[in-house]
């Protein structure tokens, strides 16, 4: 469509200055007599644009021009910046291209937009995977506006909190990095003494922001501290292997519910009399880590170890019973 053309010549004349009219024509493949129209167009709409001619000539926008291309509002602009953790998109190939589409996005907001869009960058991160053999969501904290206030004014904070080792509630004063989304669970990550530390928000007793500013290690941000804080739960060793048969109709949700747990890729290499079932290599961290297997019925069959055979076994006949 002509408009995203015409916004799209727009960007790249923000972002790159002047170009030569075969080079815009390239990049947006139409030829250079149609980008000499577009030209014609915006200016005709008041859009300072402008032609150079001669070897060094192309189009360019009068120096100190900005329009707000994107027509983002400030709230939108922050969303965009909220940035999935690194390992995703480096996963899909996308580690690359993600840095280079969030600068041209960048490029184009408003000047009054981009220090909150910078800042959002930097204080929200969202990891969909979740931690090995644990539940999924929690409920929100009570609390959250502060946990905000605190991340984006850079302020330390006080919590009250309920460790979950031992139930106790202590109180900690913090040097906030950030908050991060751990597949549905919120987590502040935080310097307590100047040691990184992670609290679940929904374990806070009350969060009261206070006046001091945040007390960070030089050169430290959200991204590097969660990757530290979250290798020393994630490559806690999980001994119990576990062998499972899956059902082919629901494998692809298996997976993702068990994307954490996996030793190895899944392999439909199970006897060919016992076709649409696909063969998966898990490891957990206990036997109790392990039942949560049983949520998925007779669509999931444990082979191995007998041990859990039987725990779930009995953990299906008490159920059993319990709603003859």
């Amino acid at each position: 469509m002509r408009s995203d053309r015409l916004l799209s010549i727009l960007l790249l004349l923000q972002t790159r200055g002047q170009l030569p009219a075969a080079e815009l024509a390239e990049r947006l493949e139409v030829s250079v007599r149609t980008i000499m129209r577009d030209v014609e167009a915006l200016s005709a709409a008041g859009v300072p644009v402008y032609t150079v001619r001669g070897p060094q000539g192309g189009i360019a926008l009068l120096p100190g021009y900005r329009t707000d291309v994107t027509g983002l509002t400030a709230d939108e602009s922050r969303a965009l910046f909220v940035l999935m953790s690194g390992s995703a998109h480096a996963d899909l190939g996308l580690g690359q291209a993600l840095g280079s589409a969030l600068r041209k996005v960048m490029a184009a907001l408003p000047a009054s937009h981009r220090p909150d869009a910078d800042l959002t960058s930097r204080r929200i991160l969202i990891d969909p995977v979740r931690w090995r053999g644990t539940p999924g969501p929690a409920h929100p904290a009570p609390d959250f506006a502060a946990f905000q206030q605190a991340v984006f004014a850079d302020r330390r904070l006080r919590l009250r909190y309920r460790r979950g080792r031992d139930n106790s509630v202590r109180t900690y004063t913090l040097d906030p990095y950030g908050l991060v989304n751990k597949a549905g669970v919120w987590y502040l990550v935080a310097d307590h003494r100047g040691e990184p530390r992670l609290f679940r928000t929904d374990r806070a007793q009350s969060a009261t922001v206070l006046a001091e500013p945040a007390q960070r290690r030089d050169g430290q941000e959200l991204a590097e501290v969660w990757e530290i804080l979250r290798r020393r739960i994630d490559d806690i060793p999980a001994p119990l292997a576990v062998t499972v048969r899956v059902r082919d109709e629901i494998l692809a949700l298996f997976l993702r519910v068990h994307a954490a747990d996996l030793a190895a890729p899944a392999t439909a290499d199970l006897p060919s009399d016992e076709p649409g079932w696909t063969r998966v290599e898990l490891r957990f961290r206990s036997l109790f880590g392990a039942q949560p297997l049983l949520s998925f019925g007779p669509d999931v069959e444990v082979l191995a170890p007998d041990e859990l055979r039987r725990l779930l076994a009995d953990t299906a006949a008490a159920t059993a019973a319990l709603y003859a």
